[in-house]
């Protein structure tokens, strides 16, 4: 299972980004109603707040879509101590700890980012996975 970080939802909301087709084949051929990884629900304002700011109605709906295909859970008590930890241990802003953490404690595989200066490859909880390296889309 995957956990994803705001930036990768953004990038695949976006048919112009040269990244997000990578992440949006990730999102590809799921049921209506099937998971296709993780998220807190901190990703609905760092990833909708702006779009419906400007009214970009379809970006809008492009990352609903999204978002509807991930299991988006609250920060909870366990979730919060990750996070804590974290934090203290790579030196992260408390938003990008919680993202973090939500994945950690879902037990996802992987997180999918593209800020390698907060979450570099060094990170031993999970394993921290750039749009670069997934497969080119087709």
């Amino acid at each position: 299972m995957d956990a994803f970080d705001a930036d990768v939802l953004i990038f695949a909301a976006s048919a112009s980004h040269p990244l997000g087709a990578r992440v949006r084949s990730l999102f590809s051929g799921p049921a209506t109603d099937e998971h296709v990884g993780v998220g807190s629900l901190l990703l609905l304002p760092e990833v909708m707040s702006r779009p419906m700011r400007e009214s970009s109605a379809d970006e809008v709906a492009d990352l609903n879509g999204l978002l509807a295909h991930l299991d988006l859970r609250p920060l909870d008590r366990m979730t919060a101590q990750i996070a804590t930890a974290l934090a203290a241990k790579y030196r992260l802003r408390a938003p990008d700890a919680v993202q973090l953490a939500t994945g950690v404690n879902a037990g996802a595989t992987r997180f999918l980012t593209n800020n390698s200066r907060d979450f570099p490859k060094s990170i031993t909880e999970i394993d921290i996975t750039y749009p670069l390296d997934l497969p080119a889309a087709t």
